[in-house]
Formats: C-alpha cells, structure tokens, sequence
C-alpha cells in the first residue's frame, strides 16, 4: 500500500490543514454517492470484515527492505466500491493513527492517497479489465491502484515539504521516491494475492463481486 508513514510535525501546520480539507471534501462526495445506493446487510456486513481485514494485516510487518506491510486497499475498492470504500480507509487510518502508525495530522493526507487506491483499483477491475479472467482482472486491478497511490504520496511530500529538512525540490522528489520503489516491489505480492482472493470469490461467491449492480454504478 502507500501510506505516508511520517509522525506529526513533520508537515507543517499549513500543509495538514490544506490536506485534511481536501479529504474531507472527498469524504462528502463520497457520503452524497454513498446516499444514492442500494444498501443490504450483505454489503455493510462486507465493509465491516474489509475494515477489520484490512487493519488487521496493515500491522503484519513484513521483513522486506527494513519493513514493509500491505493493506488491501484495491480489494476494498473492488468488494466495497469507491463510495464505501473511502469510508473504509478512513476508519482504518484513524485506527492506525490511534496506535501511533503514522501521525493524527497525516490522516488527511494518508485518506486521499488510500481513496485513489480504492477509486483506481475499482474502474480498473468493472471497466478497463473486464474482458479478462478474473485472476488477472483483480491483480491488474490491485498494482493499478497501488501505482496511483504511491505516485500521489510522494507528490504530496514533495509539494508539503519537510520540515527541518534540508531537502526540497528535485532533491526531495530522488529522496522520497526510495520508499514507493519499494512499496512497489510487494505490491506485486499484492497484486498477486489480490488476484487470487478475487478469483476464489468468483468461485464461491459470485454475487460480491457484482458490485456494480448492487450499487446502481
């Protein structure tokens, strides 16, 4: 996943707020979409498990470059949609905020990096990719996602800055882009354990991934 894994201050005050604003101006967007679906128990059940899931395994370490993790922010793209899904991060954002993964002030900007995820990896799975077998289509889907999350994270370091750095500018952009390099190397486990979950749900429950219908999209 890309998640920006910075405590609080290191933004400054300026930049937090602009970014908060900004995921909040999304959220509602998503809340006034998320008005106009259909909801069953079935979907909300869903949301529940991918928010549990998906914080659940974001603390799993994996030992890979001084530790990286996943979270699973395609598949709740492709299971929960965009609308319900940028609620999902959200939540687990302040999850992960509340036992010090990453800071309180970074939520915003961690929200609006997480939702491109979610919103990439769902049009990629229901519209570009959907000629093809659902191995391919969930981990196309879920690398989609994780390129586009990971492209908006350093955009947002490198147009906040750091504070106390030295570094700015060009000289920023070569130093942050180590970390999404890396986070792109498991995100083809990802992709690759994304494609099979939906493969597998293709078998047993086909009626998750109709997600289009459910939701009027």
């Amino acid at each position: 996943m890309a998640h920006i894994h910075l405590p609080d201050g290191v933004f400054s005050l300026q930049w937090v707020i602009i970014w908060w604003a900004l995921a909040l101006a999304v959220l509602a967007i998503a809340l006034l979409v998320a008005r106009r679906q259909t909801f069953t128990t079935q979907r909300l059940t869903t949301a529940a498990l991918l928010a549990a899931v998906s914080f659940s395994i974001s603390q799993v370490n994996i030992p890979f470059a001084g530790g990286v993790h996943m979270n699973l922010t395609p598949l709740i793209g492709i299971l929960a949609g965009p609308a319900i899904g940028s609620l999902i991060v959200l939540i687990v954002n302040i999850l992960s905020a509340a036992i010090g993964h990453g800071g309180w002030g970074l939520i915003g900007a961690n929200t609006i990096v997480n939702v491109s995820e979610v919103v990439s990896a769902y049009y990629l799975f229901y519209y570009a990719t959907r000629r093809f077998e659902l191995f391919t289509r969930g981990a196309v889907a879920a690398f989609g996602g994780l390129l586009v999350g990971n492209v908006l994270s350093v955009l947002i370091i490198v147009i906040s800055g750091i504070q106390g750095s030295t570094l700015s500018g060009s000289a920023l952009l070569v130093f942050t882009l180590q970390v999404p390099l890396l986070n792109l190397v498991v995100a083809v486990g990802e992709a690759i354990l994304t494609g099979f979950v939906v493969e597998y749900l293709g078998k047993v429950r086909r009626d998750l991934l109709a997600l289009r219908d459910l939701a009027g999209d």
